[in-house]
């Protein structure tokens, strides 16, 4: 039984999205959760938003801050990770709204042994501006509204937002790493420190979060499928600097194929 769930938020110099994800959260039929703002090197601006969500929000919430020298989330996350006090952690991004049942389900899809990667429904550069700047609460908005702005092209796909209630399919792809993604995903926390975290040589934009969940599997965790379940909301943005793409792609694919690394080289043990 999940006694407390540690929500990982990654940050960057996105205030305006930020208070987007704060105030989803604050709507959750279940508050059995606290927030650790992982802030990759925000400027103020992002650290006086928290400070006012504190001061309204009966949540615990927590800012973990380091400096800007690049991309460097994994870290961050492995630092929030480090400072939470949860057994349980879901990790998202600050340009992900959640709607109110989110936490609910989670809670209820978690299993000892397993990892949640849930999916997402992008909304269009225009919509994410209209929505920003007109503070429409999307997390409260209903299917059929959402049909609505799917006809008129502003989001993706609706099949996100369908609601599967059994379980056994969940179950069928046990292997599987990809599309599971630090946006949208839940691990136990004594797993997360059994494979030591991220890898924090995932330096740049790429594939750290993929990683993870390939020495998670490495090490006997298996995947169950979040979709059609726990959705989130994705705030379009321009894409980070991929320089270090290929690189990270690389060690990633050597990585996949050596079933014996299990823990990161550099990890949230030196945080520890």
């Amino acid at each position: 039984m999940i006694r407390l769930i540690s929500i990982i938020i990654t940050t960057y110099n996105w205030p305006e999205a930020l208070a987007a994800c704060l105030d989803s959260l604050q709507d959750q039929h279940d508050q059995g959760f606290e927030i650790i703002i992982a802030d990759d090197g925000s400027t103020p601006e992002t650290q006086q938003l928290v400070a006012n969500f504190k001061q309204v929000s009966q949540i615990h919430v927590l800012h973990i801050y380091q400096e800007d020298r690049g991309f460097r989330a994994g870290t961050i996350r492995n630092k929030a990770v480090a400072a939470c006090r949860g057994d349980y952690l879901l990790f998202m991004d600050s340009d992900c709204v959640a709607f109110p049942n989110f936490i609910d389900r989670h809670r209820k899809l978690a299993e000892t042994g397993y990892f949640i990667p849930g999916n997402r429904l992008l909304l269009s550069e225009s919509y994410t501006k209209k929505v920003l700047q007109q503070k429409i609460p999307l997390h409260k908005q209903s299917v059929g509204f959402f049909l609505t702005q799917w006809l008129q092209r502003h989001v993706n796909r609706l099949l996100p937002l369908l609601y599967i209630p059994v379980n056994h399919w969940r179950y069928r792809h046990p292997q599987r790493w990809q599309k599971a993604m630090t946006c949208n995903l839940a691990v136990w926390k004594q797993d997360f420190f059994a494979v030591n975290g991220f890898d924090e040589i995932f330096e740049g934009w790429g594939y750290e979060d993929s990683d993870l969940i390939i020495r998670l599997i490495h090490n006997g965790i298996k995947r169950k499928e979040g979709r059609f379940a726990v959705p989130v909301i994705h705030l379009w943005h321009r894409q980070n600097d991929r320089s270090q793409h290929d690189e990270n792609y690389q060690r990633l694919l050597n990585r996949l194929n050596d079933t014996a690394l299990i823990c990161a080289q550099q990890g949230i043990d030196q945080y520890i």
